[in-house]
C-alpha cells in the first residue's frame, strides 16, 4: 500500500481528479484539503491557496495513477509523489485491496 500525494489549483479540480481515479478503480479513495503553498516560481516566491490530495492504492498502480493525474492536471509541472505505508489497519487494507482488485478494473 503506499499514499500518493498531489497539489491542485482548486477544490473542483482535486474533486474531479480523485473521482476519475477512484471510477477507474485505481486509487481506492482520496482526502482532500485546503492548504497554503509557497514556493518558488517563474524568477519570484509565490503564495497561494491550493488543494492537496492523499490518495491511497497499491504499488503497483502508482505509475497508472502517475500518468492520469498529469494527463487530468492543470499544472504545467504538477507535484505528484508517493510514500510508502509501513503500518496498516487490516481491516482498511482489506477493504482497499478488494476496492482496487483486478477483477474490478
Amino acid at each position: 500500500m503506499i499514499s500518493v500525494y498531489t497539489t491542485c489549483k482548486d477544490e473542483g479540480e482535486a474533486k474531479e481528479i480523485a473521482n476519475q481515479l477512484v471510477k477507474e478503480r485505481l486509487i481506492a479513495c482520496a482526502n482532500i484539503f485546503p492548504i497554503t503553498s509557497v514556493f518558488w516560481w517563474r524568477n519570484k516566491v509565490n503564495e497561494t491557496g491550493e488543494f492537496a490530495m492523499l490518495m491511497k492504492t497499491k504499488k503497483g498502480n502508482f505509475e497508472k495513477v502517475r500518468e492520469r493525474i498529469r494527463a487530468l492536471h492543470s499544472y504545467d509541472v504538477p507535484l505528484i509523489m508517493a510514500f510508502d505505508v509501513f503500518g496498516k489497519d487490516e481491516d482498511y487494507f482489506n477493504w482497499m485491496k478488494e476496492e482496487l482488485d483486478e477483477k474490478n478494473n
